[in-house]
């Protein structure tokens, strides 16, 4: 059971690697929403997510406690749950570093109650705290409109869609939208 109740954000710790991988695998493996390798091994995802070498790198996890997971209780600790995740970095080092980028994931138990929303409000409010100027991301598939709409609630805009960059494991060939948005 799952209720957007209940639901905190947090900095991610080498602890939570096993719950992020349980939520990464499915979506690296369906090949539907990342530019990457559906044969990535967890040692390569945990590489790319966590990216040790990017200093700008920020890890979060959304965590359900309490009447979020069916159990009672509340704050962290025993019975929470990660329920989704979420990178933060600058979109380029040097001049474009002002530019923040992010990376977002939840768990397929929790699609669709908020996780994804709440993950966005936080690390939009972690980038102007950092001191980004604007968000950027570099290639939202096309067909993924879950995301397409909650960023564009959020205030991004599709700047330009690259016709046929990305290739959906069912859809074929399908575009890459470049989203923006001031901070």
């Amino acid at each position: 059971m799952f209720d957007a109740e209940g639901l905190g954000v947090r900095l991610a710790t080498d602890a939570d690697w096993p719950a992020l991988w349980a939520i990464m695998a499915p979506v690296v493996r369906a090949g539907e929403t990342y530019c990457w390798d559906t044969g990535m091994s967890e040692a390569q995802a945990r590489a790319e997510w966590l990216a040790p070498a990017d200093p700008s790198m920020h890890v979060y996890v959304a965590e359900a406690t309490g009447s979020a997971t069916g159990e009672g209780g509340a704050g962290g600790g025993a019975g929470a749950v990660v329920v989704g995740t979420a990178q933060l970095h600058a979109n380029r080092a040097g001049g474009g570093s002002h530019v923040a980028n992010a990376s977002f994931m939840v768990a397929g138990e929790a699609a669709g109650r908020g996780v994804g929303r709440l993950l966005a409000r936080h690390v939009l409010a972690q980038a102007r705290e950092q001191g980004y100027r604007a968000m950027q991301f570099n290639a939202v598939v096309e067909t993924n409109t879950r995301a397409v709409r909650l960023w564009e609630s959020l205030g991004f805009r599709v700047l330009a869609t690259i016709p046929g960059a990305f290739r959906h494991p069912r859809e074929g060939f399908v575009g890459l939208h470049v989203m923006f948005r001031d901070l």
